[in-house]
């Protein structure tokens, strides 16, 4: 389980990345869990499912535009 939401995204970018390359590589999906995905980061086929649905990299750009913002607001205490 990931530590927060942000490393929980980088995680699934590093999952999608790995399944992009090797789709390009003409490889099944089913093939990328069983033989790429799952021995390195031990999830399970619904979770890595999960993951190819998740718009990871707007996600993570919105948790970085949210936390810029955090920063220029005036903190009083």
């Amino acid at each position: 389980m990931a530590y927060n939401k942000k490393n929980l995204l980088r995680k699934i970018v590093e999952i999608q990345t790995i399944v992009l390359a090797a789709k390009k590589r003409g490889a099944a999906q089913v093939w990328i869990y069983r033989n790429l995905v799952s021995a390195q980061y031990h999830i399970s086929e619904s979770t890595y499912n999960n993951y190819l649905s998740i718009n990871a990299k707007r996600e993570l750009e919105l948790i970085d535009k949210l936390e810029e913002e955090k920063k220029k607001q005036l903190e009083l205490f």
